[in-house]
């Protein structure tokens, strides 16, 4: 790990819904072209973390830190502009869209006029956009897709269409929310490449439940339960942990 200050780092977050703590003290860092899994059993918070980070939840304590310095949690239009980009769980194409058209979207910052109200015809700068989605399909191997409507793809493809549309705004946070999710073992292997090639351009903070996925792109992890971390570090020192094994597998830790 690199010993400068991270690109991204969390310091005593914690996220409180009602009498809920979903999240306690958690303290994250990631580092310039490194990548980073949070994992942990089904309800441990690690999709309440990620919409903190991108403003989606309210944090009822801790500091954000990016580019070593102090920074208000922010609001999911900010994103971009702190060169952070997110997928989702649900990927969330525009279905009447074509794939360009819905990577388009995501270069909406480079845009000089609202591309969306624009309606793909009248923004002047329409052709740029263009040409920064077909750079950023090229960079995940799907062009081929360019003119098809998303509603007529694969599942593995509108991932990959997804991550296209994160990458259209040259990030230099990426975060992944369960790349594998629902994929086969050959498409599995792709996003494993992926994410390898990718970790040179950005960096990357990934959830993902796929242990495999995680143990072979990550450098670090973090593993939450019940809203704590309670182990963190380089990937086979984190799995070897009686506490991360007692946590997946319900078994004591001795």
């Amino acid at each position: 790990m690199s010993s400068a200050a991270p690109l991204l780092a969390t310091r005593k977050l914690s996220v409180d819904f009602g009498g809920l703590k979903a999240l306690q003290d958690i303290h994250l860092e990631l580092h310039e072209n490194e990548v980073v899994g949070v994992i942990g059993p089904n309800g441990a918070g690690k999709t309440t973390l990620f919409n903190a980070l991108c403003g989606l939840v309210t944090p009822s304590a801790g500091d954000l830190i990016l580019n070593g310095k102090s920074h208000k949690w922010p609001r999911t239009y900010e994103l971009a502009d702190l060169g952070i980009a997110r997928t989702l769980q649900g990927v969330g194409l525009f279905p009447d869209l074509t794939v360009v058209e819905n990577v388009m979207i995501g270069a909406e910052k480079f845009a000089h006029s609202g591309l969306i109200s624009a309606a793909f015809g009248s923004s002047r700068d329409e052709n740029k956009l263009r040409e920064r989605a077909m750079l950023a399909l090229e960079r995940v191997y799907t062009t081929r897709l360019a003119n098809r409507r998303a509603d007529t793809l694969s599942y593995p493809d509108t991932k990959r269409v997804a991550i296209a549309r994160a990458l259209v705004s040259e990030p230099k946070i990426l975060m992944l929310d369960e790349p594998a999710g629902g994929l086969g073992p050959e498409d599995i292997a792709w996003m494993n490449s992926l994410i390898h090639n990718l970790k040179s351009q950005c960096s990357i903070l990934i959830v993902e439940h796929h242990m495999d996925v995680v143990m072979s792109v990550c450098d670090r992890l973090y593993v939450l339960n019940f809203g704590q971390v309670i182990s963190s570090g380089a990937s086979e020192a984190v799995r070897r942990n009686p506490a991360v094994i007692a946590a997946y597998l319900g078994v004591s830790e001795t």
